[in-house]
């Protein structure tokens, strides 16, 4: 069928100075076990494609779903009109920028195939594991879910560059939800909007850990039921990797996306605090912090090899010692800004434009062991499993929470706590970071659920991270928040 798109598409593309089409295929399945009852499967299909014509300096792009020759015909004419109307009209001359011309192939880990299990065999999976959730009579609810999806895309220039990729992404959870005296907690395996998300096939539910997750989360949502609230205060701070995700995505991820920094995302998702003349000299934060822009790890959420625009995909480093580097920009925006950017420009869908994204963005390890850094903390909290947020405009000023807590008094873990907080200003919390975990303590993570643009576009972004110490941090309980 790529075969047929591409030769058609070359047949109708008219004569400008740059044509390509983006195709997307997307199939997707939602299976959720609740309170041991099967919920509907939610299914869905989606395919279509984009034509983006460059002509005498102005960009025009359009969407169908009508695959036919006259399909394209008339998405390619459509393009032309609007490619005419912004000539002369842009911040940008688009004729200058040298698009790429790409060649080749990716796919994710093949793995285990989810397709050899049927919908029903699937199912039983995660009823019996959710009904080890059911320990106690304050356990008030429970789900377990798994999210599986195919998908397939390609990218055809008229003059002949051409790229296939094929992705199967799964997302396994599993939570379970305590009530007792006017107090409801909740623990997860897996996250809740963020966390255990991988590319590859069932072998990821062995990587999670799904055998033996109902009983853990219902024992940890009793736990922190019983559990005294967060103190509140000064102190030092130890991120486990499913906490330090969310950091990284708000406070790294989208401050260096390098639209927003010029400005594209003002009126819907706020500006950033970077500006243009700090790159490469700019103290991010301390020496210890190293940050990766690495879509090339296979199992990780958000890998590919090129971009939505042809870019090819390499690993960079962002931020190295606490320098900052380079931002997240793709070849458009490489070319507004006069600056070396990261192969990001990605869309959600084939009816959406390419943007400038995150896609895996990693802290590199360290040296410390786990107990080394919980050793260092004469006073502090060690918090897991991000479970709110919150971070202004300019991705400056945020305040986070989580589902689970832990205080740690002269290097020693103590007593469980509830609803730990803390907030901070990205421009100097990094700077406070005082000790990076080694690889024992490395977690691949992401979410599904990053949204930006207008209109908004939800796509895939993958996080990495050891488990992270700052130091003199302001921390909250739920009832001092």
């Amino acid at each position: 069928m790529l075969d047929t798109l591409a030769r058609d598409f070359r047949a109708i593309a008219p004569a400008v100075d740059f044509c390509a089409l983006r195709f997307m295929e997307e199939t997707s399945e939602l299976l959720t076990v609740r309170q041991d009852v099967a919920e509907p499967p939610r299914l869905s299909t989606d395919r279509g494609v984009m034509v983006t014509v460059i002509d005498q300096g102005g960009l025009g792009y359009a969407a169908t779903s009508d695959l036919t020759p006259s399909g394209l015909r008339e998405a390619a004419a459509r393009a032309v009109r609007l490619a005419g109307l912004t000539a002369g009209r842009s911040v940008v001359d688009y004729g200058r920028i040298a698009m790429p011309r790409p060649k080749g192939r990716y796919a994710s880990p093949s793995g285990d195939d989810p397709s050899r299990l049927s919908r029903r065999e699937k199912l039983e999976i995660l009823a019996d594991e959710a009904k080890n959730c059911r320990i106690d009579g304050r356990i008030v609810d429970w789900e377990a879910s798994l999210w599986t999806t195919r998908t397939r895309q390609a990218y055809f220039t008229a003059d002949g560059a051409e790229v296939e990729q094929a992705f199967h992404f799964l997302v396994p959870n599993l939570s379970a939800t305590a009530h007792a005296g006017g107090i409801t907690q909740t623990r997860t395996h897996g996250g809740r909007d963020n966390g255990f998300c991988r590319q590859g096939g069932l072998e990821i539910l062995d990587a999670f850990g799904l055998k033996g997750s109902g009983r853990a989360v219902a024992e940890g949502a009793l736990e922190l039921l019983a559990a005294p609230e967060c103190p509140a205060g000064t102190m030092d701070v130890l991120l486990m990797p499913d906490q330090m995700m969310l950091q990284i995505h708000e406070s790294i991820g989208h401050p260096l996306e390098l639209d927003r920094i010029l400005g594209d995302e003002r009126n819907f998702a706020g500006t950033s605090f970077v500006t243009l003349d700090m790159f490469g000299t700019y103290r991010y934060g301390s020496a210890l912090l190293d940050v990766s822009f690495d879509p090339t790890r296979p199992e990780e959420y958000a890998s590919y090899g090129w971009d939505d625009d042809g870019l090819p995909a390499e690993r960079v480093h962002l931020i190295r010692k606490g320098i900052l580097e380079r931002p997240l920009g793709g070849a458009v925006s490489q070319a507004r800004a006069g600056i070396a950017g990261v192969a990001n420009a990605r869309a959600c869908s084939w009816n959406r434009a390419p943007i400038d994204r995150m896609a895996n963005l990693n802290v590199e390890p360290g040296d410390s062991t786990l107990e080394q850094l919980v050793g260092a903390i004469d006073n502090g909290v060690m918090m897991r499993t991000n479970v709110s947020w919150s971070i202004d405009d300019s991705r400056n000023k945020f305040q986070f929470g989580c589902e689970w807590g832990r205080a740690i008094r002269g290097g020693k873990l103590a007593e469980v706590v509830r609803n730990p907080g803390y907030r901070g200003i990205s421009a100097t919390f990094w700077r406070s970071l005082t000790g990076v975990g080694d690889a024992s303590t490395f977690e691949v993570l992401g979410t599904p659920f990053c949204g930006k643009g207008e209109p908004n576009q939800v796509i895939r972004c993958g996080h990495a991270s050891p488990a992270c110490r700052f130091s003199e941090v302001e921390v909250f309980g739920g009832a001092s928040s």
